[in-house]
């Protein structure tokens, strides 16, 4: 370590004088070489920023009557394969489809400065994203739509103030309090559903839990799958093998939870190999068998999930795409009970089990010990998934957009 820190001494003048890059700052940090500065006020200036984008007069009397919706989408900071951002982008894609106009601005992306890198960035990451939607790396680029879209509660602030615009919606793809202890991000998050934004969201239980809750107008859509990717493969062999979403990093995934449930299972089952992907976990003590896949790449995870029996999906806010993946993958998903998951999942598709590891345990022991049973579940999980499609779900955010711009337009 101390050589490290030599190492680091003799080169931060030099790194200084380049700017030092993220993941450097991060480690010299970690090595008390450099000092962070905590920017809380900059960081969350636009909690309380009051800056008003009024109505552009020329604009709204230009544009009101296109039979072309223009979409405005506010969308926070993105990475390589960000789940919610591909979700997002597959309904853009849809919507220009069927008649609509996308432009998609960034929100307080300290990663991009011009419109071209940030086209180039979802050209080579996002395939998906219809060419004919427009791309602007700030919100300060934004101009008159008959509808702009929030999509997580950051952006949500922005659209608070932009009333250049007929209709305000909020695309909702899960509770974002929950991502959070209960203090200022909570609160923070939690306000932005009394913004009396439109609700589009994913699935019922938000749609029911936001128009209870903060009495916001809601409506939802379904999940599908994308059906290259995923396919229906037998299993290559006899070896019992369970599946586990290991999301350490990210709390409302549970992964304590069922790593303790997995333990007591291969107590009782030492024959049975479980399969971690989602994170790298070398870093865990882990006595049983497994194999530690890490982040696998989406054109293999077909494969992983046909080759195991129950793939094990905790979620303590709501269901993400893939339980409907593994069924498309002719395997059986196992979910955590609750009303955040059983407006998708029910005891026909899917093993539903509550949070309780000996829960988890003794029901993948159940499952494991009575094939027919699981294979009955598997059949029924593949018809149901089969059944789906993001066409038809995005038919139904159209007619809401549709429905919005029409009555707000009055």
């Amino acid at each position: 370590m101390k050589k490290i820190k030599l190492f680091f001494q003799k080169l931060i003048p030099f790194l200084k004088k380049r700017g030092i890059k993220g993941a450097v700052k991060k480690l010299l940090v970690k090595l008390h070489l450099v000092t962070e500065v905590s920017r809380v006020l900059e960081d969350y200036d636009f909690i309380v920023d009051e800056t008003v984008v009024p109505l552009n007069q020329k604009e709204y009397d230009a544009h009101k009557e296109d039979e072309v919706k223009i979409l405005n989408w506010i969308i926070p900071e993105m990475g390589k394969g960000s789940g919610g951002h591909l979700n997002i982008f597959r309904f853009i894609s849809h919507l220009e489809n069927m008649g609509f106009h996308s432009r998609i601005y960034l929100f307080k992306s300290p990663n991009y400065r011009d419109n071209k890198s940030v086209k180039e960035f979802l050209r080579e990451h996002f395939p998906i994203l219809d060419e004919r939607v427009e791309a602007y790396w700030d919100v300060k680029c934004a101009k008159f739509a008959h509808a702009t879209i929030a999509t997580s509660w950051q952006t949500a602030y922005f659209v608070k103030n932009f009333n250049n615009t007929i209709s305000k919606f909020y695309f909702v793809q899960d509770y974002e309090p929950f991502f959070y202890a209960h203090g200022s991000e909570y609160e923070f998050a939690k306000s932005t559903y009394t913004f009396n934004f439109r609700g589009i969201t994913a699935g019922d239980w938000l749609k029911d839990k936001l128009a209870s809750d903060f009495g916001m107008r809601t409506d939802s859509f379904g999940f599908s799958y994308d059906k290259e990717l995923y396919t229906p493969l037998k299993k290559k062999n006899s070896t019992k093998r369970v599946f586990f979403y290991a999301r350490p990093v990210t709390p409302r995934r549970d992964f304590e939870l069922g790593l303790l449930a997995l333990d007591l299972l291969c107590q009782k089952m030492p024959e049975v190999e479980v399969v971690f992907a989602g994170w790298d976990v070398s870093n865990f003590d882990i006595p049983f068998t497994h194999k530690n896949l890490g982040i696998v790449s989406v054109d293999q995870l077909s494969k992983v999930y046909s080759q195991c029996d129950l793939c094990l999906i905790i979620s303590n806010t709501n269901l993400s795409l893939l339980p409907l993946e593994v069924m498309a993958s002719n395997s059986v998903a196992v979910c955590s009970k609750g009303a955040n998951s059983t407006w998708l999942v029910n005891e026909e598709n899917s093993v539903l089990v509550e949070y309780d590891p000996r829960n988890i345990a003794d029901t993948l022991e159940y499952y494991l010990t009575n094939p027919e049973k699981l294979k009955e579940i598997r059949k029924k999980g593949l018809e149901f998934a089969r059944s789906t499609s993001w066409e038809a779900e995005a038919a139904k955010v159209a007619d809401a957009l549709m429905k919005g711009i029409a009555e707000d337009g009055k």
